[in-house]
C-alpha cells in the first residue's frame, strides 16, 4: 500500500503540472479544448488524493511500523479510531490531509460550476491546480508520508528496519476532540481557497460583477462555519484535556486559526454593500485574498517552528516553502487589484454615517482591528527577536487589553446595526427603535452592580449583550407579526416560516446571538478563582461554597495506559454533588503523563477538577480546583452559533432572500 500511495504522489506532482499548463492554454476560446484537460487533471488529481489517503490510514489501521509515520504516532494497543486521529497528528500526514480536502473542494468545484462560468473556469482550475502542485512537492521532496525506517550500518549502508511497536500518539489527542476537530479547522483553512480562486478568476478576466461574490458566498459561509466551529472545539479539547483551567490562552496556534476567521467575518458582512450598492469592491477583492493568505500563514505558523506552542509542529524547513508560496500568493493578487482598480470603481458614495452601509463600515473596521491587534501580539515575539536580538512575549494580558474593549465596541454596533436602513436613516426613526434596548441594557447595568458585580469590562460586556437580544427580538417579532397578519398563521408557524424565508438575515441573527452567549461566558473569566489541596482518604478541604472530600485514589491500567484515579465527594452549601473522578494517566508506549479532568457543571459555574499527582510522601492526593462563571454559556452559544450557520447556509426556495442582515 505505501508503494501505491508514494506512486499516487509522485503522479500527483505530475498531473497538477500539466493540468495548470493545460489551464493556462484553455484562457481563450480557440484553444478552450485545454481547459477540459485541466478540469480532468483536477478529477485525476482528486482520485490520486483518495487513493495516497487510503493507503496512509491502511498503513496506520494494520500497524506497519516499517514506516516512519506509523512507528511515530500509533503503537499496536491504540484503538482504532485514535489510529485514524493519527492521519493529522504528524506533519506528514497532516499535510496528507490538508491536499486531500484541497482536491475536494477542487473537484466539487469543477464538477459545479465549469459550465455556469465558462470564462472564469481556466482561471480556477489554475489556483486550485498551483496549490495542488505546491502540496504535491511538500509531499514529495519535504514532508513523504511513506518514508520506511532504516538503520546505518558501519559502512555507510542502509538495511530495513522493524520495530517490534510504535512511539504512540501523543497523549493530549487521546480524546474524541481530536477527532473532529482538527478535519474541521482544515475544512476551513482549505475552504478560504474557494472564493479566492474566483476572485482571482474574476480580476483576471476583469468581470468583477456580484456574479463571483453570489457563487462564492454559500462556500465562504461552509469554510467559515468549519473554521468556527473548529476553534470552538479546539476550545472544548482544551478545557477538558490540558487540565489549566482554560480554554484559550492567546496561543500563535490558536492566534493563526482566530485571524482568517476574522477576515473572513469581516467579507461575509463587505459583500452586503457591494451586492446591494456596489460599494466596497476593492476591499471585498482584498479581504478575500487577505483571508487565503492568513490560511496559509496559519499553516506556516503551525510548521515553520518560528513560534513556540503547545500545538505545532516541531521545528521544519518546510517553512521556508510556505513563507515563499505565501509572498507568492500576495504578490500575485497585489498585481491584479493594482492593475484592475478602474473596473473595482465604487458604483454608489456613502450618503450618510446613519445608514447600514456606514454601519457595515464600522463592523468591518473593528474587526479587522481586532485581527491586526492579534497578529501584532503573535508575531512581536518574532520581530523583536529579528530586531534586538531578544525574543519578547506577548503575553495574554496584551491580547485582553486589546480585544476586550474591541469586543465591547463591537457587540454595541451589532445591537444598534439592524435598525439602520440603506441610504439614510432618520434620526427620529433611530431613537424611537433604539430606546427600548438601550433601556434594557442600561436597567441591566444597573441590576448587575446591584447584585455586586464591580468589574466595568464585565458589567459593560454583559448589558451590551442584552441591547443585542432585545434588538433581535424585536427583529423576530416585528417580522413574525407582519406574517402573521398577512397569512393568518400562528405565531410559532409564522416565525418558523419567517426564518425559512430569510435564512440569510435570520441565520445571521442566530448566529450574533451566539456571539452574546460567548462573550457573556468570556465575561465570566474575571472572576475565575482556584485553590490547591492535598487530602488522604477522609480528609476534606473548603473551597469556596464547595466541600471537597476525598473518598480515595484506585489504581489501574489497560494495555494502553497505567491510570490513577481520585475519587471526590462534592458538597455545594446543602446539596450533594455526588463524587467526581478525575484522573492521572501514564502512557506505556509515549511514556507520558496526561490528565483526565473531572467537571461539575452548571448554567452558573463549573467546578473544575484536576489529580495533579500524589505528594511526595505518596500519601496525599494533590488536587488542583479552579472555579469558572459562566463557562457553560460558551457550550451553549457554540450549539447557537451551529444553528445559524447551517441556516444561513441552506438554500433559498424563493431565490437569494433577504439581504439585509448577517
Amino acid at each position: 500500500m505505501a508503494n501505491i500511495g508514494g506512486f499516487a504522489l509522485l503522479c500527483i506532482l505530475v498531473i497538477s503540472c500539466f493540468g495548470f499548463i493545460a489551464a493556462l492554454l484553455g484562457r481563450r476560446p480557440e484553444t478552450r479544448r485545454f481547459e477540459k484537460v485541466a478540469e480532468h487533471a483536477v478529477y485525476a488529481c482528486f482520485a490520486l488524493y483518495l487513493m495516497a489517503t487510503a493507503s496512509l490510514i491502511y498503513l496506520l489501521g494494520t500497524s506497519q511500523f516499517a514506516y516512519a509515520y506509523v512507528a511515530n504516532e500509533t503503537n499496536r494497543e491504540l484503538p482504532f479510531f485514535f489510529k485514524l486521529t493519527a492521519v493529522w497528528a504528524g506533519q506528514e500526514g497532516s499535510l496528507l490531509f490538508w491536499g486531500f480536502l484541497l482536491s475536494i473542494y477542487a473537484a466539487a468545484i469543477v464538477a459545479g460550476y465549469r459550465k455556469k462560468f465558462p470564462e472564469l473556469m481556466p482561471y480556477i482550475s489554475m489556483v486550485f491546480l498551483i496549490t495542488i502542485f505546491f502540496f504535491s512537492i511538500l509531499h514529495i521532496f519535504v514532508s513523504h508520508p511513506f518514508n520506511e525506517l532504516a538503520l546505518v550500518q558501519p559502512d555507510g549502508s542502509l538495511t530495513a528496519f522493524v520495530p517490534e511497536d510504535g512511539q504512540g500518539l501523543n497523549p493530549l489527542l487521546q480524546h474524541w476532540a481530536m477527532i473532529i476537530h482538527p478535519p474541521l479547522l482544515y475544512l476551513g483553512y482549505v475552504g478560504c481557497i474557494v472564493p479566492f480562486a474566483f476572485a482571482i478568476a474574476a480580476l483576471a478576466t476583469r468581470r468583477t460583477s456580484v456574479d463571483w461574490i453570489r457563487a462564492t458566498r454559500r462556500w465562504t459561509l461552509i469554510a467559515w462555519f468549519f473554521l468556527g466551529a473548529g476553534i470552538l472545539l479546539g476550545a472544548k479539547w482544551a478545557y477538558a484535556v490540558l487540565g489549566w483551567g482554560g480554554y484559550w490562552s492567546w496561543d500563535p496556534v490558536e492566534n493563526a486559526s482566530l485571524m482568517p476567521w476574522l477576515t473572513m467575518t469581516v467579507f461575509l458582512h463587505s459583500v452586503m454593500p457591494q451586492e446591494r450598492r456596489g460599494m466596497l469592491k476593492v476591499w471585498n477583492m482584498s479581504l478575500v485574498t487577505l483571508s487565503f493568505a492568513l490560511s496559509i500563514f496559519g499553516t506556516f505558523l503551525t510548521r515553520s517552528g518560528i513560534v513556540s506552542s503547545v500545538h505545532a509542529f516541531g521545528a521544519s524547513s518546510i517553512g521556508t516553502y510556505f513563507a515563499v508560496f505565501l509572498c507568492i500568493i500576495i504578490a500575485v493578487s497585489g498585481f491584479l487589484i493594482l492593475t484592475r482598480l478602474s473596473h473595482l470603481k465604487s458604483e454608489n458614495r456613502l450618503d450618510s454615517i446613519f445608514s447600514r452601509e456606514s454601519a457595515f463600515f464600522f463592523n468591518n473596521l473593528i474587526l479587522l482591528g481586532a485581527c491586526l491587534a492579534v497578529l501584532w501580539g503573535t508575531m512581536y515575539p518574532v520581530i523583536s527577536e529579528a530586531l534586538e536580538g531578544q525574543k519578547i512575549t506577548v503575553g495574554a494580558t496584551f491580547f485582553n487589553r486589546i480585544n476586550v474593549p474591541i469586543g465591547i465596541f463591537l457587540l454595541l454596533v451589532i445591537g444598534v446595526c439592524p435598525f439602520f436602513t440603506w441610504k439614510r436613516t432618520s434620526l427620529d426613526s433611530l431613537r424611537r427603535n433604539l430606546l427600548l434596548p438601550i433601556l434594557c441594557g442600561i436597567l441591566s447595568a444597573i441590576l448587575l452592580v446591584m447584585s455586586g458585580m464591580r468589574v466595568p469590562a464585565a458589567i459593560a460586556t454583559i448589558s451590551c449583550g442584552v441591547i443585542v437580544i432585545v434588538t433581535i427580538a424585536i427583529e423576530f417579532y416585528r417580522g413574525a407579526r407582519m406574517r402573521h397578519m398577512n397569512s393568518s398563521d400562528a405565531y410559532p408557524v409564522a416565525l418558523f416560516r419567517l426564518i425559512m424565508k430569510n435564512k440569510r438575515r435570520y441565520g445571521g441573527y442566530f448566529v450574533h446571538i451566539s456571539i452574546v452567549m460567548l462573550f457573556v461566558g468570556f465575561a465570566g473569566a474575571i472572576y475565575n478563582s482556584e485553590f490547591k489541596a492535598e487530602l488522604k482518604q477522609g480528609e476534606a478541604a473548603q473551597f469556596g461554597k464547595y466541600l471537597i472530600q476525598c473518598a480515595g485514589v484506585t489504581e489501574g491500567e489497560n494495555p494502553n495506559y497505567f491510570t490513577y484515579k481520585a475519587y471526590l465527594h462534592i458538597i455545594r452549601g446543602e446539596t450533594d454533588l455526588g463524587v467526581l473522578s478525575p484522573e492521572r494517566r501514564f502512557y506505556k508506549a509515549s511514556q507520558q503523563p496526561s490528565s483526565e479532568v473531572a467537571i461539575h457543571t452548571s448554567l452558573i459555574e463549573d467546578l473544575y477538577l484536576v489529580f495533579a499527582g500524589m505528594s511526595d510522601d505518596g500519601q496525599r492526593a494533590v488536587i488542583q480546583i479552579y472555579a469558572n462563571p459562566l463557562v457553560t454559556w460558551i457550550w451553549l452559544g457554540g450549539l447557537v452559533f451551529v444553528l445559524g450557520s447551517l441556516i444561513a447556509i441552506l438554500p433559498d426556495r424563493m431565490g437569494t432572500g433577504d439581504t439585509r442582515g448577517a
